[in-house]
């Protein structure tokens, strides 16, 4: 295992955020369209009227082609959605997880129209407290999408490793014409989730999927409960379980899990391409166990 010093998360980001530049521009350009002189310009407009039909308008407007906002792994999000996000996020807030449940308290024909109210107010309330011009340049912008952009990350970085988990079972499984079934339904055992599981007539195999970036720190000890309480819970059910772990230097010790194999991969989750490639080498390794259960069906 070699350590890897560089940050790769913050390199990663800092190319998406690079990549959203050219959404950013465009609304300022279409803002100066709307007689805005600037992003500062918009943000401290005293006529609240003027500001809400700008937004209007905005959300309205089809993004210009090749104009895209990017999330935490560089996929394009729906235009709708980039632009109510982009908004959002200017006005330094979380347009899903706080600025979306007040919308359907909003005044508005349409949901377009109830986000431009919402957005508006939250233009004026944001505009007295960040009112110094350098607050609304680029380089202050790209601040707060970075810092977004990692929070989706995490959520993404998740379900990416699962589904690379499905895409190496289905392949190892096709090639040798096993009976075996790669299930796409969710488990949830005492409070726990399985989204990854082998499946036959005579039983089931329940693979968690954790990942984890850096090393030590209070974090570690909770990613090592975490692990523990997973496979617990699914050897209690009584299932078969096969716990997979991708992080660096991590110093849990496995010979305590309550299951007789695990996968570990010693390397940083960023590195997505090495972590592919040894899961299927660990996989393969691991082929009597996923035999037996074949033969069983």
């Amino acid at each position: 295992m070699s350590l890897v010093v560089e940050n790769l998360r913050l390199q990663e980001l800092a190319i998406v955020v690079e990549q959203n530049r050219p959404a950013f521009d465009d609304l300022v350009s279409f803002l100066r369209g709307e007689g805005y002189v600037s992003l500062h310009a918009f943000i401290v407009d005293p006529d609240e009227e003027r500001a809400r039909k700008a937004i209007l308008d905005y959300l309205l407007r089809p993004l210009p082609r090749g104009i895209a906002l990017y999330d935490g792994v560089a996929r394009p999000y729906r235009p709708e959605k980039a632009k109510w996000l982009l908004m959002g996020w200017i006005m330094r807030d979380a347009p899903e997880q706080r600025l979306r449940p007040m919308l359907s308290s909003m005044l508005g024909s349409s949901a377009i129209e109830k986000k431009a109210v919402l957005l508006a107010q939250v233009r004026t309330h944001v505009g007295t407290i960040l009112s110094d011009p350098l607050r609304w340049d680029w380089i202050a912008i790209s601040e707060v999408i970075m810092d977004r952009l990692e929070g989706s990350r995490r959520s993404i970085r998740g379900t990416l490793f699962e589904a690379i988990v499905r895409r190496q079972l289905q392949s190892i499984f096709s090639e040798r014409r096993m009976s075996l079934q790669v299930s796409e339904a969710e488990i949830r055992l005492q409070g726990e989730t399985y989204d990854v599981s082998v499946v036959s007539a005579a039983g089931q195999i329940l693979i968690p999927v954790k990942t984890r970036e850096t090393m030590g720190g209070g974090h570690a000890l909770l990613f090592t409960r975490d692990i523990h309480k997973s496979v617990s819970a699914a050897h209690a059910a009584g299932f078969v379980c096969l716990p997979i772990i991708v992080a660096e230097s991590w110093a849990g010790d496995l010979t305590t899990l309550a299951c007789q194999d695990w996968i570990y991969v010693d390397m940083n989750p960023n590195q997505i391409l090495g972590v592919e490639q040894r899961l299927r080498v660990e996989l393969l390794k691991r082929l009597p166990i996923f035999l037996a259960l074949s033969d069983q069906s």
